[in-house]
């Protein structure tokens, strides 16, 4: 491989020129010599590390930098890639084709994902130079990581969650300040050793002010996460996911933080379907309402050709219809009192089955039986 030779001019002009641009392998390749001679070189040549050098670095790098390594990249490529559309870019020099990244399109992408990100095992300007917020949010990680265990359950700690759960005297906000453990890992743990019991549920009746509002909008400008918040506050992480939702439709802190821009609490609040009718306000509830009220009105007037004149079509659906309403309601369309028709399951299929009277076997099984039964008195009569 040409081990001790001395390096040309056009060799050292190469390397000046293709450094931090192109990986040492490639490097190594192209001018026949180890991958150790070429590092060796750039040091002496004062070169820099390779991070520094050029305005791109590979996608394996970038992992390693950020702490992570470069296993589970399967799953950053759905979680990073596809689902937050990371911006990943295909080099190819010559033959070798290898995934990289540009630094200023990484820092874009990092600062509206922050909250997803953990920069606590990121070491300082192993990127170069970092954006003002970077430090800050390494600060928040690595205390948030020094605060909460990260290591696997032990048989105590199951058994002391446990006890603790079917006392029914704590929440989650409780269990986690009590046992060191996120409020999700509590949940996911309880799950997992298939207990019962859950924690006490937090109060409902508390209201929020305008002030916690305020503060909340803030952290998430600020990129603060839900454990955080949840000190600040003082309400369980679980409170607050709800509230996020409730107001932006989404728990993700960095989605919502997007809606909301430089506004307050509330600003970029996106508008409501049908489906999100829960998190509607009243007066968003009652415009729906008529909306829906006058759609059902137009349809019913468009197909009118559909609808029985002399009768109401949603007695075929009620429990109440026996030829007449049994309730006493004399408009369908105006009806309190409508009961659907229940489920009910065959015996004999195992099909599913709508009939007002409780029968084990469906209809067509009841006629197959009878014809059978009928066959069975004709050779008998015979």
């Amino acid at each position: 491989m040409g081990i001790g030779r001395n390096w040309t001019k056009e060799e050292k002009e190469y390397l000046c020129e293709k450094w931090g641009t192109v990986s040492v392998s490639t490097i190594a390749k192209n001018l026949n010599r180890t991958e150790t001679a070429i590092i060796v070189r750039s040091q002496r040549m004062g070169l820099g590390a390779f991070l520094e050098s050029g305005d791109y670095i590979t996608w394996n790098q970038l992992q390693i930098a950020l702490g992570m390594g470069a296993s589970g990249s399967g799953y950053k490529m759905v979680s990073w890639v596809q689902n937050r559309n990371f911006p990943l870019h295909t080099k190819r020099i010559k033959s070798s084709t290898f995934k990289v990244v540009y630094l200023d399109e990484f820092w874009e992408w990092a600062e509206k994902n922050q909250t997803f990100l953990d920069f606590s095992r990121f070491e300082p300007y192993s990127l170069g130079m970092e954006p003002v917020w970077v430090q800050e949010k390494r600060r928040q990680d690595y205390s948030g990581r020094h605060q909460v265990k990260m290591t696997p359950w032990t048989n105590t700690e199951d058994e002391r969650l446990v006890r603790l759960v079917k006392k029914q005297q704590y929440g989650y906000r409780e269990l986690s300040q009590m046992m060191g453990r996120t409020e999700g890992a509590i949940q996911r743990r309880l799950a997992d050793l298939e207990v019962k019991d859950r924690p006490v549920k937090a109060e409902n009746t508390i209201k929020w002010t305008d002030v916690e509002f305020t503060l909340l909008g803030e952290m998430i400008i600020e990129g603060k996460r839900y454990e955080h918040m949840a000190e600040v506050l003082e309400k369980s992480v679980k409170a607050i996911r709800g509230r996020v939702y409730q107001m932006y439709l989404t728990e993700n802190l960095d989605k919502a933080r997007d809606m909301i821009g430089n506004g307050p609490w509330g600003a970029g609040r996106p508008e409501r379907k049908v489906k999100h009718y829960l998190q509607m306000s009243q007066e968003e509830k009652a415009q729906t309402k008529d909306l829906i009220t006058r759609l059902a009105a137009i349809i019913r007037n468009q197909y009118k050709q559909c609808f029985d004149q002399s009768d109401y079509w949603q007695k075929e659906l009620c429990q109440l219809w026996d030829g007449y309403c049994t309730a006493g309601e004399s408009n369908c369309d105006e009806c309190t009192s409508f009961q659907r028709i229940k489920p009910q399951y065959c015996k004999r299929c195992g099909k599913t089955f709508y009939e007002r009277k409780q029968n084990l076997i469906c209809k067509p099984c009841r006629s197959f039986r009878r014809n059978q039964y009928l066959k069975k008195v004709a050779v008998l009569s015979d």
